[in-house]
């Protein structure tokens, strides 16, 4: 019995000196940061449609997404619903974020990596949407913090111009997002 006993004992000890030799793993220090980016515009149409374009179905102006053509793109507007794309009827996709806080024609918020899904960040996403005699001045802010490369502020900067002043205002403007309350 006790021969058994320091037999698997030493064995234990032999693996446990054995292992970290067998088992390689690789050690990487990530670059971490924080900045934020703020953009406001004014847009013709009131809070409340303003926000209604701004979440349901975006596929209408929102144009980055993981897969070409997306089955669905859309932000759930109520505290635990997604940001969603769905690849496919299989219903393979992605969950860019989560939305915080709800509140129609007033503020949108949700937290999540966007697309930068796999590094560890996370974005904090605020839409407000203020009364404004033209319509609504919608001031988007997003406070990122995490795993962050040198010039990612200013790619992430872009893309949210480009989102805002080359896709959503001219949905807005053009009238087309009046076709998507009416379907």
């Amino acid at each position: 019995m006790k021969t058994r006993f320091v037999s698997g004992a030493l064995r234990v000890l032999l693996l446990g000196l054995a292992l970290p030799g067998l088992l390689q793993a690789e050690t990487k220090e990530l670059k971490t940061g924080a900045f934020q980016i703020m953009h406001e515009l004014i847009l013709p149409a009131s809070p409340e449609a303003v926000y209604d374009a701004a979440t349901g179905d975006i596929s209408g102006w929102w144009d980055h997404s993981f897969t070409e053509h997306p089955k669905r793109l859309y932000i759930e507007a109520k505290p635990g619903g997604g940001f969603w794309e769905i690849f496919n009827d299989s219903g393979d996709g992605a969950l860019h974020a989560t939305v915080i806080y709800a509140e129609r024609g007033k503020m949108l918020r949700f937290t999540g990596p966007l697309g930068l899904s796999g590094q560890a960040v996370d974005f904090v996403t605020t839409y407000e949407f203020l009364p404004d005699p033209a319509g609504t001045k919608l001031r988007v802010t997003c406070n990122v913090s995490g795993q962050i490369a040198d010039g990612q502020d200013k790619i992430v900067d872009a893309v949210w111009r480009h989102f805002l002043f080359e896709r959503l205002k001219p949905y807005i403007e053009s009238g087309a997002y009046k076709k998507k309350s009416a379907q």
